[in-house]
Formats: structure tokens, sequence, C-alpha cells
């Protein structure tokens, strides 16, 4: 049986981290949340980066920011919005269409060729049973007999 977990020491880790303490909570000093905030609205990254970087999750973050609009607001002060990147569009390449053919060309019919083997039809009482050549003749009176006794 194989579990999820059975990869250890096949891939590589991708983060380590090590907590240590008793487990409480956190307390950041003012000037580090400014800053991680501050960073937050630089726009070279995205908020998430900014907080995985920091050991944060991005809720945190999005938490501190919208504390800060708060407090700037109740003094009267707006946060400057970040500066967004200008939207370009691709231009947009149309190619004229050929005309059509004046006429389609007419395509032959493929008709199924037969072989020249043939086959056994039988039809009794409304029942059509074919049965295909190389069929022995113990197989064709099987089901000649089961026509009859069906009736």
């Amino acid at each position: 049986m194989t579990m999820s977990c059975d990869d250890t020491g096949t891939n590589g880790v991708q983060r380590f981290e090590v907590f240590t303490g008793a487990g409480k909570r956190r307390d950041w000093p003012p000037e580090v949340k400014a800053s991680i905030v501050a960073e937050s609205y630089s726009g070279m990254q995205s908020v998430s980066a900014v907080a995985r970087r920091h050991g944060l999750v991005p809720s945190q973050l999005f938490t501190w920011r919208r504390q800060l609009r708060a407090q700037m607001e109740e003094h009267g002060l707006i946060v400057p919005e970040t500066a967004k990147p200008e939207q370009t569009f691709v231009p947009a390449v149309i190619d004229a269409m050929p005309d059509p053919d004046p006429a389609p060309r007419h395509k032959p019919t493929r008709r199924r060729r037969r072989g020249k083997a043939s086959t056994v039809e039988l039809e009794v009482d409304g029942i059509t049973v074919k049965i295909g050549c190389g069929a022995d003749a113990g197989t064709i009176s099987a089901v000649i007999t089961a026509l009859r006794e069906t009736r």
C-alpha cells in the first residue's frame, strides 16, 4: 500500500520552517508592520508574495492594509492607490478569406464492394437471419431448427 506521505526523500524540500517557543501569537512592532505594509503597496510584488516572504498568511497582511486605510481615513488622509500597469491590447490582424470555389467539385460516391463470398439469408415469420460464409452446415441447421421452434 502506498500513501501520499511515503515519498519522503524522493522530492526536494520546497519550504522548511522551524517554529520555536510556546506557539503564541507573534507581536509585530509597529515599525515592522508599517514597512511590510509599505512594501505591499510598492507594486513590485503581489501582496501574497510579500506576506510569504515575511512569514505571514496573505489574509493577515490584507487585514493590516485595511486597518491602515481606516486609520488614515480617520485622520482625513487617503492611501494612494497602487500604480497598476497600463493595460495594453494586442493588435488584431484579420486576413481576407479567399473566395470559395465557384462550383464545388462533386465527389463521386464510394460504393461498397461486395465480397465474392455469399451469405445465407433466412426469413421465417418476419424474422430475418443472415449467416455469413464459412459457417458450417451444423450451425446453419441449428439456426433453422431454432427458428422453427419459435413459431
